[in-house]
């Protein structure tokens, strides 16, 4: 299965993000979306999630028009974990993530002894378990984001779009995200993620997609992609290469 946008112009009422996008993404892959602040990465995401209507070209999952499938059919399609979530009501961490469970209810359905034992399952796989019956509104803000993730894999979707997924995250949490992120892609999820940081690129996707000013600067496979050249053009300031003379693996710095 594909999730694809194709020949996207992106933006809001009042104004326009980006032109001429084409993004794919199947089923069992990771895509990195890679930019600068302001280059249009979170409208791009926003559209193919479809919050935000496409002001040309479509959203096509499978083979079908986003729009027309109805909110809880997406729900089970696709899961969105925001870059930041604001903790206003102190449910729990175990009814946060019950609450990716709704997808598969209906309004006014209780949790199921089956929806109970996904949200065990995902909370132990981030090992976030421990914090099952603390309220969400008085964790730490990397626990908060593990947390989203959880409640995101209990959807139980084909594709799990992150927007900058290990913002918040101290650096033991931060390998652990990249490690499930290709974890999600090996159990056949699609994985689609936005950061900052091209060694987490080269780390966890398969491809990467650079973004600058609402244009592709380039798109393809991740280590053929991701240069010194490329990254200086798409965020317009020196990048340093180091390179591993015992495994040949290269890092970027800012230079």
């Amino acid at each position: 299965m594909q999730l694809e946008g194709r020949n996207l112009t992106i933006g809001y009422n009042d104004r326009t993000v980006g032109r001429n996008l084409d993004v794919t993404l199947a089923t069992g892959e990771v895509l990195a979306l890679l930019g600068p602040n302001g280059g249009g990465k979170t409208t791009l995401l926003k559209t193919l999630l479809g919050l935000l209507a496409p002001k040309a070209g479509a959203v096509h999952v499978g083979g079908r028009s986003l729009s027309s499938y109805a909110s809880r059919e997406r729900a089970r399609l696709i899961a969105y974990v925001p870059q930041s979530h604001a903790a206003t009501f102190a449910f729990t961490v175990e009814t946060v993530v019950l609450m990716g469970r709704a997808a598969h209810g209906n309004l006014f359905s209780r949790p199921t002894a089956a929806d109970r034992a996904v949200t065990a399952r995902v909370l132990e796989r981030f090992g976030i378990a421990h914090l099952s019956e603390r309220p969400y509104t008085m964790i730490s803000g990397g626990e908060r984001q593990l947390v989203l993730l959880a409640r995101a894999l209990a959807q139980e979707p084909q594709f799990v779009v992150l927007d900058e997924p290990t913002a918040s995250l101290d650096f033991g949490n931060q390998g652990k995200v990249m490690r499930e992120i290709r974890a999600l892609a090996q159990s056949g999820h699609g994985v689609l993620f936005t950061t900052h940081d091209p060694n987490h690129a080269m780390r966890a996707a398969d491809r990467a997609f650079l973004l600058r000013d609402g244009g592709k600067i380039a798109e393809g496979v991740t280590a053929a992609v991701l240069n010194r050249e490329r990254l200086e053009a798409l965020y317009g300031a020196p990048v340093e290469v180091v390179v591993d003379s015992q495994g040949g693996r290269s890092a970027f710095l800012p230079g």
